[in-house]
């Protein structure tokens, strides 16, 4: 079982910047592609970024210029940087890691969330 820990979220205005960080831990595991998901208010859980074990990231349309992913693999931890943040951009933020274990058993794993709120 993999546990994934997000921290970073906050209040911010709008303009400002915030940085996630989610650390990934457990048994034996190799984590392939890390991501972060957003959920709004009486809203569908959305995309925003996922980058693979080697790096490649992918964005959504509406954060591409102003959201960068990355992730140190030897921490198991993947980073999004939140640079001009707009107040659409309020949504509790869960990480989100896909892999398999020792076993090779496939998993894919949720963290409990982060709120990220940016006022107007």
């Amino acid at each position: 079982q993999v546990q994934l820990v997000e921290s970073g979220g906050g209040l911010v205005q709008a303009g400002g910047s915030l940085r996630l960080s989610c650390a990934a831990s457990g048994r034996s595991f190799n984590i392939n592609t890390m991501g972060w998901y957003r959920q709004a208010p009486g809203k569908q859980r959305e995309l925003v970024a996922t980058i693979t074990r080697g790096g490649s990231p992918n964005y959504a349309d509406s954060v591409k210029g102003r959201f960068t992913i990355s992730r140190d693999n030897a921490k198991n931890t993947v980073y999004l940087q939140m640079n001009s943040l707009k107040p659409e951009d309020t949504a509790v933020y869960s990480c989100n890691a896909r892999g398999y274990d020792s076993y090779y058993y496939s998993f894919d794993s949720w963290g409990q969330g982060t709120q990220v709120t940016v006022s107007s």
